[in-house]
């Protein structure tokens, strides 16, 4: 069984359509087709059924399939540990994000970073909180950024970077636009626009409002912070977002208002495999971001 196969292989499963396949790997459909046949007779098992120009995997095609992935990913990390060994700084660093550090905390600490590494690249996945934490575990990538913070995860290391409080997001024209801050509960009525269901900071919002005493009316949802304060400029509600949202980012026809009774905050930070080392250049993010927000925490007291 050659590396070439099971890349062949992994490709014509992932796209069902030799064809197709072959044209993204830039090869001949008559290698690709070759590779496939002499793989099944190779394993003794039929890995596609073969249907017109298409296929789809048998049962045991599907459990080789997971099981290649997983092989494939092994030799690509254990080749890029030697590249990195070689020279730590020019390595790849692969890290995770949710939208609400997409537009300030990630630009800043990568372009931090690349003023004393320029040769290192960067793979950015971007994916909802829970979808970070499971791909982290997983072995996809093997750092992500995440507000909050999980601490009591036992197959994850979380470091807080720095806390950030949550503010309230209001149309221009609302009642409260001109209030200095705010109590929590004078947002009682008001129709909110949160996350949808499953995101963390849905889960934020309503802990602090059932805490005050009420349930907030969810108006709208959304799936992207942007679209959350798109909602908000267009006067269809009031959300509850991190600080860190808006900087150089609020959006036309909104305020931003301090909720003081009581002050909500949210942690922000990194997380790493705790079974897992981080590859040499990802180490070397890792303890700059760490530092640098710690310098930056002190420069702003």
């Amino acid at each position: 069984m050659e590396l070439r196969q099971i890349k062949y292989f992994i490709e014509v499963a992932k796209r069902e359509h030799v064809t197709d396949a072959a044209n993204e790997l830039h090869v001949a459909q008559s290698a690709v087709s070759r590779a496939l046949a002499n793989l099944e007779q190779e394993l003794g098992v039929q890995l596609f059924i073969r249907e017109g120009r298409n296929v789809r995997l048998t049962p045991i095609g599907r459990i080789f399939l997971v099981k290649m992935q997983q092989a494939v990913k092994v030799i690509a990390d254990a080749e890029q540990i030697i590249t990195e060994y070689t020279d730590p700084e020019r390595g790849t660093i692969n890290v995770g994000f949710p939208s609400s550090l997409a537009t300030y905390m990630l630009p800043t600490a990568i372009s931090a970073f690349r003023k004393e590494y320029p040769h290192a690249k960067f793979h950015l996945h971007q994916g909802s909180y829970r979808h970070l934490m499971e791909a982290v575990i997983q072995g996809d990538i093997n750092m992500a950024l995440l507000g909050p913070v999980p601490m009591e995860d036992g197959k994850l290391k979380g470091k807080i970077l720095f806390t950030e409080q949550v503010v309230a997001l209001l149309p221009s024209d609302h009642r409260l636009a001109e209030a200095k801050s705010l109590a929590l509960t004078q947002l009682r009525e008001e129709p909110f626009v949160l996350f949808a269901k499953g995101f963390v900071l849905r889960d934020l919002v309503l802990e602090a409002c059932r805490q005050n005493g009420f349930s907030p009316v969810v108006s709208f949802e959304g799936e992207d912070i942007d679209a959350i304060k798109g909602l908000v400029s267009a006067g269809l509600g009031i959300s509850l977002v991190p600080e860190i949202t808006l900087i150089d980012n609020l959006p036309r026809s909104t305020v931003k208002v301090p909720i003081t009774e009581p002050q909500v905050y949210r942690s922000v930070g990194m997380v790493i495999p705790r079974e897992r080392e981080l590859l040499p250049t990802e180490k070397i993010f890792a303890e700059f971001i760490e530092d640098f927000f710690a310098r930056l925490t002190a420069f702003q007291k």
